[in-house]
Formats: structure tokens, C-alpha cells, sequence
């Protein structure tokens, strides 16, 4: 009491307050007749998760970009829950219940199994602290994990949080969240909006406004970057835009994201690239001024957007996830990358490579080059890998060869991928109908079509030039030396190590070569001599 008396004397603000006055924002609770949320909107699991807590006794709410997305009247991908009670608490209300995280630790709970289930993100309210009194680590989360095992709150030089397991109460928490739209709270049983920071007011007028100091904010966790490109990306289509002075940071932070982990890079790429809006989150890239330096394997993925064959990825992936289908990384950054892959193997092929070992040369030139190491990489590159190696296999359509492939675990991705080569024109487009109809044929069908591509062969041969040889014996006899030798018999070497003098010679046409007998080495000067061999000479 005494320290805050002081420092309200000296006029300091304490964590959480600026002036001595609190700026945690002003509770406010909307009824439904006001937000006009649709309770058919809310994912009945992610409800149910909110019941169970409320039931125990703790508080409990809908939180984050779900909440944004009703407001607007869409349906969220992702459902997420804040509450007060701790991760223990909560993975003890739920038999199917995993606490995960050491920078911030959250609770997944798991609904269903195989492909259909489902995972909903509970958090601990967090606290909101002043990073000056937080820990200090020289290091990074790898460097720095025996300091940071023991530390709750923890930042490095640069003011990035290591640490965030702080509990707090829920005003606290909505400060310390990025974006207002971002900070507003719902209650499903009661259906009311808890909202501090005028979120609400926000998404009315279509702005992406950050808590609090941008410039701060980004430092504090630099991934807000690339957060705040990927809203303003998927929400362009609503009209929103980002705040200017949320914006004007932007460009020179940028650089603060040379210090996030690889790993952690590597996924907010992907959430730009597949989450339904990738060629918005392009463009807004370039708007923006940050086309180059987020990421280098994003950085390609600017660069060939505008290419026939990644953009028609591009679009093919915001279909497939508009339409509530999967899609790999792995299938995407095949697309990507392909160019360098294909470049790779012409370059051996033109050098006389066998065609697979150089495609395998080329394609792990691709890997070291482009994709470093992050985490994964074992099983994105065996997808890759098996993508690229299937192309030129879809050539051969006789023999054993279709049915092996149709019987792979990847044959679909790539196929999918050789249908977006045909698309643009880069393969025949009767080579992707042809494997369209194979794929789903019976076995007699599949008979018909391979019988149809064995017709094509032959026209095909006999449409190729014909080369014909010159018998070698219509060959001209070759020109005479002076001493009766002509010249491929002595560049030939004895009778049958050269085919030119082995069947002029046994056809008589050419004198019989005389081979000289060696002299066994014995006395006198072969012994000794210059002719003597260097070992002999030299006595071993």
C-alpha cells in the first residue's frame, strides 16, 4: 500500500493502470435483442463445455475470433472457451482432457474420435502485467529452458513474452488479448455479450483496432504481425480494414519476427496459405508493403502466386476449405515448389542423368534449399517426395503399372496434383481423364482403357520418324596407311577389341596383326635395363 501510495505521489502508474486510473476497460453485457447472435450458430460441443464449467461453480465463456464470427452472422471454424478455473481444474472436469503449452498453457478438450472429432481450446483467465516486472531471459525458449522451467511471467531482450501463465480476473485478460473484435465474450446459456474494449462498436463500423499500444503489443508477441494480415485477409470480403494507427507499426516490426521459433513461423504461414483466404492474405501482403521478409518459404509463395499452376492451388485450396473439405500443407507446398523441382530435373536430364536418380537429386536439392528444418519435416516431406516421384509414372499406362498406382496411400494427392498440371496445360489433358476414368472403372472397364492406351502408343511410335542405321557390313572400307594398316585397326588394338577391325579381320579384308612375344625377364639387360618394369627395377 505504502509502495503504490508513493508512486501515485510521484505520479508512476502501477501494472494495470495508466495515470493511477485503470484502464481495463468499462463491463459491458449485451443482451441478446441487441448483438442478435443465433444460437444455431454455436457449435453444441463448445456449449456443452461452457455448461459443464458453469455446472462446477467457475465462470465460463466463448471467446475470441468464434464470438467475432457471430456477431457478423458466420459460422466458426474453431470454438474457443476462457474461464477462471485453472488448466488442472479443468482437465479434471473432462474424461478426455489434455493440458498442453509451456509458453501458455490450455486445456484441449477432445470430443469424438478418428476424423470426426473435434478439440475445444479452454484457456485460464490471464493476467495483465507489466512486462518491466516480468522475468528477464537473455535467451530464447530454446536456449533458455532451464531458466524458464521454473518461471511464470518471463520476456526476452527484445520485450517478447516467454511466459504467460499468470491467472488474472477476466478484465485483465480481455486487455492483454490483440484485437477488440478479438476480446468480447459470450455466454451461451445466458446469451449475453461480455464486452470491454468497445468490440462490439468495432465490428459495426468494420475496423481491426488493437489494445492498447500497437507498436508494444507487437513486440510483446511479433506473431500479431502476421495475425493482424490474416483477419484483415479473411474479413476483406466483409469490408473491414485495419486501423491506421494499428497498421502504421506493421512494416517496421517486421524485422522482431526473426526471433519466433521456426516452428511456430512455419504454422502461421500455413494458416495464411489454408484457411480459406490465401489469395486475399496475399494481396494484402503486397497492400501492406510486406510481400518479402516474414518467411522465406512464404516469401516464394508471394513471389508465384501470380504463376498459373500456384495460383490455381491457391484458388483450389480456398475451395476445398470453403466447402469444409481437408487439405495437407504438404500438397500445397509440392505446388509451390514444383517449379524448382522441375527445373532441378531438367537440368540432370539435360546432363544425361538416368531420369529417376536425378529426379531424386533434384528434389532433395528442393528440401535443403527451401524447406530447412522445422517441425514435421520427416512426415512433409515424405508426402512431398511421393507427389513429385509419382508424375512421371502417370505416363506409363500399361502393364502393372496403373493398377499399383491407384492402390497407393497418396494416388488421390497426386493425381489432384498432375489435374492442376493439366489444367494448365503443362500435361495432356486426356492423360488426367484417362487416370479420372481408371480410378473408378471396373476391372473390365480398366482392360478397355488400357487396351486404348496401348493403341495410342503404337500411333504415336509409328508417327516418330524413322532412323535408319547403316549396316556395318555396307560400312566403306576404311582408308589405307602407306604400311598397309588402315587407321581403325591401329586405333582398334588387337583383333576383337574394336568392332570395326574385329569384323573387317574376320572377313580377311585387313593383313593378320602380329603380336610380339615378351621376353621373360632374366640376366643381361632386360633385368636391369630401361625397358625393365619400374617395380623390377626399383627391387620392390
Amino acid at each position: 500500500m505504502i509502495k503504490k501510495f508513493l508512486d501515485k505521489l510521484m505520479g508512476k502508474s502501477t501494472p494495470g493502470t495508466s495515470g493511477g486510473k485503470p484502464h481495463f476497460g468499462k463491463r459491458e453485457e449485451v443482451p441478446a435483442t441487441v448483438h442478435g447472435i443465433n444460437p444455431e450458430l454455436v457449435d453444441r460441443r463448445a456449449a456443452e463445455v461452457v455448461a459443464t464449467l458453469k455446472q462446477a461453480g467457475y465462470e465460463a465463456y466463448i471467446v475470441g475470433g468464434a464470438v467475432r464470427d457471430l456477431l457478423l452472422g458466420l459460422r466458426p471454424k474453431d470454438f474457443d472457451v476462457a474461464t477462471n478455473a485453472t488448466p488442472e481444474q479443468v482437465k479434471g472436469l473432462f474424461r478426455r482432457a489434455f493440458i498442453i503449452g509451456k509458453r501458455f498453457r490450455i486445456v484441449h478438450v477432445v470430443h469424438g474420435r478418428g476424423r470426426e472429432h473435434e478439440v475445444i481450446e479452454v484457456s485460464t483467465f490471464r493476467a495483465y502485467l507489466d512486462n518491466a516486472a516480468a522475468g528477464q531471459v537473455t535467451g530464447n525458449e530454446k536456449t533458455s529452458k532451464a531458466q524458464l522451467s521454473g518461471m511464470q511471467h518471463a520476456v526476452d531482450a527484445s520485450g517478447r513474452v516467454l511466459r504467460d501463465n499468470v491467472w488474472g480476473p477476466q478484465d485483465e485478460d480481455a486487455t492483454r488479448r490483440d484485437f477488440t473484435v478479438n476480446a468480447m465474450y459470450y455466454d451461451p446459456v445466458s446469451q449475453i455479450v461480455v464486452d470491454y474494449h468497445k468490440g462490439i462498436q468495432d465490428a459495426k463500423k468494420k475496423t481491426l483496432r488493437m489494445i492498447g499500444d500497437p507498436a508494444t503489443r507487437y513486440r510483446e508477441d511479433p506473431v500479431r504481425i502476421i495475425r493482424a494480415v490474416r483477419f484483415a485477409a479473411k474479413l476483406s470480403g466483409l469490408g473491414f480494414t485495419i486501423d491506421s494507427k494499428t497498421a502504421a507499426p506493421l512494416v517496421q516490426s517486421q524485422a522482431l519476427l526473426a526471433d519466433v521459433p521456426q516452428s511456430r513461423m512455419f504454422d502461421e504461414m500455413l494458416k495464411l496459405l489454408q484457411t480459406g483466404h490465401s489469395l486475399a492474405s496475399i494481396e494484402q501482403l503486397r497492400k501492406l508493403g510486406m510481400a518479402r521478409g516474414i518467411y522465406p518459404l512464404l516469401d516464394v509463395a508471394v513471389e508465384r502466386a501470380d504463376t498459373p499452376f500456384v495460383k490455381a492451388a491457391l484458388i483450389d485450396t480456398d475451395r476445398r476449405v470453403n466447402e469444409g473439405k481437408p487439405v495437407a500443407p504438404s500438397f500445397l507446398l509440392a505446388c509451390v515448389l514444383w517449379e524448382d523441382v522441375r527445373n532441378g530435373w531438367e537440368l540432370r536430364l539435360n546432363q544425361r542423368q538416368h531420369p529417376l536418380p536425378a529426379l531424386q537429386d533434384a528434389i532433395d536439392e528442393v528440401f535443403d534449399k527451401r524447406i530447412g528444418d522445422v517441425s514435421g519435416r520427416g512426415k512433409l516431406a515424405a508426402d512431398m517426395r511421393e507427389i513429385w516421384v509419382m508424375q512421371p509414372r502417370f505416363e506409363k499406362r500399361v502393364g502393372s503399372t496403373p493398377f499399383g498406382m491407384v492402390m497407393q496411400p497418396r494416388f488421390r494427392a497426386g493425381f489432384d496434383f498432375m489435374r492442376l498440371r493439366a489444367d494448365v496445360g503443362e500435361v495432356e489433358e486426356a492423360l488426367a481423364e484417362w487416370w479420372q476414368d481408371f480410378q473408378t472403372a471396373d476391372d473390365e472397364r480398366r482392360e478397355d482403357l488400357m487396351d486404348q492406351a496401348r493403341e495410342e502408343q503404337k500411333a504415336r511410335q509409328k508417327a516418330q520418324p524413322v532412323v535408319k542405321r547403316v549396316p556395318r557390313s555396307a560400312a566403306p572400307a576404311p582408308a589405307r596407311s602407306p604400311d598397309g594398316q588402315d587407321s581403325a585397326a591401329r586405333s582398334a588394338g588387337p583383333a576383337g577389341e574394336g568392332d570395326a577391325y574385329g569384323e573387317l579381320a574376320s572377313q580377311g579384308d585387313v593383313p593378320k596383326k602380329r603380336r610380339r612375344r615378351r621376353r621373360k625377364p632374366g640376366g643381361g639387360e632386360s633385368a636391369g635395363g630401361d625397358n625393365a618394369p619400374a617395380s623390377a627395377a626399383a627391387g620392390d
